[in-house]
């Protein structure tokens, strides 16, 4: 087994991170917190440690990657997260926007499209002491068997809002996406005013790998 040390290095580029994160606009100190208390370098491979309190995105296998630090920010702000809301999340991915989630107090289900990421991560996040719920499967279709959700957050860029996720929304709830086309997606804030009423805001541009999917887009052949 590999053996994580957090060192006072790491804590002091955590630190520098989080002033960062301050310069560009992250204003909410819950989220700052939690990500200077968590070891990102814990989700890198050893040879990319040097990387990790970087403000950028790093490959992780599957296609997939880590989100930028920032992104993780601005994402994890929008959604308001409160003690004890039940927040699903489209892409588990490394672990590291649920972690996020986990330590600001939230009920997490998390669901990977990609078999080999959902393995990987449900073996490491419990070894963080991250004990949220892991699921296998299409996110698109959201998680009908666990709904409703207070939250939702798709940590990958969706062509639309599928409406499965409109539908596992509480009342009152926040469903944060990044929708557009394959290579450039606007972050999206649509809160469910009422069964039938829902209110968007609209964000800066982003840059997400692609929501594989029946209602994200379909996968390569």
């Amino acid at each position: 087994m590999i053996r994580l040390e957090d060192t006072y290095r790491h804590k002091g580029q955590r630190r520098e991170l989080v002033n960062l994160l301050r310069k560009k606009g992250i204003t909410d100190e819950g989220v700052l917190n939690v990500i200077n208390a968590i070891p990102r370098h814990f989700f890198f491979e050893s040879a990319l440690h040097s990387h990790a309190y970087e403000d950028k995105a790093f490959p992780i296998g599957e296609g997939q990657t880590i989100s930028q630090p920032y992104t993780v920010a601005f994402q994890t702000e929008l959604l308001e997260v409160k003690q004890g809301d039940k927040i699903l999340e489209i892409g588990t991915g490394s672990g590291y926007q649920a972690a996020v989630l986990f330590l600001l107090g939230a009920e997490v289900h998390s669901i990977e499209y990609q078999p080999k990421l959902y393995e990987r991560t449900k073996k490491f996040l419990p070894r963080l002491g991250i004990n949220i719920n892991f699921y296998q499967g299409d996110g698109s279709k959201g998680l009908p068997a666990q709904a409703p959700f207070d939250k939702i957050i798709v940590t990958a860029g969706a062509p639309v809002v599928p409406h499965s996720l409109l539908e596992q929304l509480n009342v009152n709830g926040i469903l944060v996406i990044p929708v557009g086309d394959r290579n450039s997606q606007k972050m999206l804030k649509l809160t469910k005013v009422s069964p039938t009423e829902i209110m968007q805001e609209e964000y800066d541009n982003f840059a997400f790998v692609p929501l594989l999917g029946d209602e994200g887009w379909k996968p390569s052949k």
